[in-house]
């Protein structure tokens, strides 16, 4: 199996007591969203324009800003569908 580099081990906030044992036991395997699933990625077009309109506003080259949106597990079990509805600017602070 192919792990990326950039993905990193789960790992948890450090706590007084714990209710599992934390050493690692078994293989190593990938956690990647696309592993077992089929993504597929749903844009409203009204976000979509307000994004391109504000981009046109910006006198920047690169801005940040914020696509917001939900996941969901398609009723057939097999892919996931992210639905990008909302944008969101941002702060320049």
């Amino acid at each position: 199996r192919f792990i990326p580099k950039r993905m990193v081990p789960f790992s948890f906030p450090l706590s007084k007591c714990a209710l599992w044992d934390p050493v690692p036991m078994g293989d190593v395997i990938g956690a990647h969203i696309t592993y077992y699933r089929n993504p597929r990625v749903a844009l409203l077009e009204k976000t979509l324009r307000l994004a391109y309109r504000h981009a046109k506003q910006n006198e920047k080259k690169s801005f940040s800003c914020f696509l917001l949106g939900t996941l969901a597990v398609d009723e057939d079990a097999e892919g996931i569908t992210l639905t990008i509805d909302r944008f969101d600017p941002g702060r320049e602070v």
